[in-house]
């Protein structure tokens, strides 16, 4: 399951990146495998119960005179406002809901209009009576008239945000919950909780759409060879032999048949070579139109391509049918299984990602990329245990794999770390040390192992490590930005992190990970228009429909700070 930065395990705790990104008004910070960020140091969040009841007290006010018709004809307007607020909050937590309502009519209409504090009290209780009504529309009219007169009205808001959500308008919901989230310094969970649907919601919609009318775009060379890297049993992927042998021949040895110059699998595998990998696509179709004898391996090379432009849809028919080839060479169809079952789980499939894994192991289980792979699977969701395990039988199998030997590492570092075992944490960071020892040329060890510094503070060391990562692989972006991260938490230095940054779009201008690291730091200092620009960048380089649907989180997200900003002037702490 190649791919262009660490994932964290899904299941795993730790607030949904929109939060850390984008509205904690945190400084930024690399963690354990991708662009997250601190949050502060902070009390424990307040879990405050449901906002049902509504505001004042149903005691007299002060000031109040005794109930009979003379005195109460000689109360002044707001005196007498007060008290049929008073009156239908009895009826209110009563739960004689329309009788408050009446109540609070009357006190919006006795109050003078210059007495915007108290009218806007007055139509949130209104609100509050209407919400147990379930009456959306009235909810957010008198909200509203209640946030004109008081714009930090936090009651008000988040109570409009979930009468909108109720109505579908998720973007007017998102901009009232945001600004609740900035006004309670982001100590609320149930906030926090609707901030984080609504836009995983909106993430979702927009991605699906976006997804299926986007223009395929084929990722940087760089991205190309380090996925093909992360395979050793590929056939498809390896340097082209004068004299390739036919399916039925390659267990023969000493038959070699030629090929003609006019097969479209041999003409693709040349177009890989010279890293032409646009034309690689039409002439595997080629091949498989003109029945040749390389079509099982057109097949697969083109659904291959397929799934690095981010064209699912096509790729899959082309795998299930390599998969039932059975005359077809066992090592295509375990790696048609992985690359399915590597799609599945982006699709997040993770029940028929098991199955394909667990099939490949069946049909090939002396393939050292199926254990491998399905190692990072197990990873994913969070099985640790079995992801060593199969990382093991990976490294039986190529005890030359230093990717296998790294990445076990890494599970055990996981492991120790989030279970808060630090002889367990001790153990894995030696075994990194050992990683590196034994393997000085791959990079993975070094850029692994840096992340697990880094979660340890031990930022020069882990520094030097990046340094190592970009002596190997001086045109690996993803490496930059990390780096770049890494000086944000070790030396607050802003200025070297944006240049490490701005590198790694340089170096590769499809790294959507660059972008998207990018428009993070961009909100964190403000800048949220440029955010908005960069989390657009790294939309349109997406590879799947779920990152998609992630980073227009993050857009969404910013742009709500926007509107929460153009209308409240409310904006959180920044760097």
């Amino acid at each position: 399951m190649a791919a262009s930065k660490p994932v964290e395990p899904q299941s795993g705790g730790g607030l949904p990146r929109w939060q850390l990104a984008l509205l904690l008004g945190a400084p930024v910070a690399l963690g354990l495998g991708a662009a997250y960020l601190w949050h502060r140091s902070r009390a424990k969040e307040k879990r405050a119960g449901e906002r049902k009841t509504p505001e004042g007290s149903a005691s007299p006010v002060q000031g109040q005179r005794s109930a009979t018709q003379s005195e109460h004809e000689d109360m002044s307007p707001l005196d007498r406002a007060q008290a049929a607020k008073n009156k239908g909050n009895k009826y209110f937590k009563a739960g004689k809901y329309e009788q408050a309502i009446q109540c609070y009519t009357e006190a919006i209409s006795m109050c003078p209009k210059e007495q915007k504090s108290d009218l806007s009290t007055f139509y949130q209780n209104r609100a509050a009576a209407y919400e147990q009504q379930a009456k959306w529309t009235e909810v957010v009219q008198d909200c509203s008239q209640a946030v004109e007169m008081n714009p930090r009205y936090v009651k008000a808001l988040f109570r409009r945000a979930k009468a909108l959500e109720r109505l579908d308008n998720k973007k007017e919901c998102l901009e009232d919950v945001t600004a609740v989230c900035i006004l309670e310094a982001f100590q609320n969970q149930q906030s926090m909780l609707l901030a984080d649907k609504v836009l995983k919601q909106l993430g979702k919609e927009k991605a699906k759409e976006k997804y299926k009318n986007r223009e395929p775009l084929m990722p940087s060379p760089q991205f190309i060879k380090s996925y093909f890297s992360s395979f050793t049993d590929d056939i498809i992927s390896q340097p082209l032999q004068k004299g390739e042998k036919k399916d039925e021949d390659k267990d023969k040895e000493g038959e070699a048949a030629e090929v003609t110059e006019s097969s479209g699998y041999l003409k693709a595998k040349q177009y890989m070579e010279e890293e032409n990998y646009d034309k690689i696509i039409s002439e595997c179709t080629k091949e498989i139109e003109s029945k040749g004898r390389y079509t099982a391996e057109a097949l697969l090379l083109r659904a291959t391509f397929y799934l690095l432009i981010g064209n699912a849809t096509a790729a899959q028919p082309d795998l299930d049918k390599v998969i039932n080839m059975q005359d077809a060479n066992v090592k295509l169809r375990a790696n048609a299984l992985i690359k399915r079952g590597s799609m599945y789980m982006q699709q997040q499939q993770p029940q028929l990602s098991t199955q394909d894994f667990n099939m490949a192991a069946e049909i090939d289980s002396r393939n050292a990329d199926v254990y491998h792979h399905r190692g990072q699977l197990k990873i994913l969701l969070d099985q640790v245990e079995e992801a060593v395990a199969d990382f093991d039988e990976c490294i039986l199998l190529r005890p030359d794999s230093a990717l296998a030997q790294a990445q076990k590492c890494f599970a055990l570092y996981r492991q120790a770390y989030t279970g808060n075992n630090p002889s367990q944490v001790q153990i894995a960071m030696d075994g990194f040390e050992d990683v590196i020892r034994r393997f000085p040329k791959c990079a993975e060890g070094y850029a692994l192992y840096a992340q697990a510094l880094t979660d340890q503070q031990q930022f020069g060391k882990a520094d030097e490590m990046y340094d190592k990562c970009i002596e190997l692989e001086p045109d690996n972006a993803t490496t930059y930005v990390h780096k770049g991260l890494l000086q944000l938490q070790w030396k607050q230095d802003l200025d070297m992190g944006l240049d490490l940054i701005s590198k790694a779009i340089e170096i590769d201008n499809k790294c959507d990970f660059a972008y998207e690291t990018m428009g993070t730091i961009e909100v964190q200092r403000g800048n949220l228009d440029k955010a908005i620009d960069m989390f657009n960048k790294a939309i349109n380089l997406a590879k799947s429909e779920m990152e998609m649907a992630h980073l227009y989180s993050l857009c969404d997200a910013a742009y709500a700070q926007t509107e929460v900003a153009r209308k409240y002037g409310l904006k959180p702490p920044t760097l």
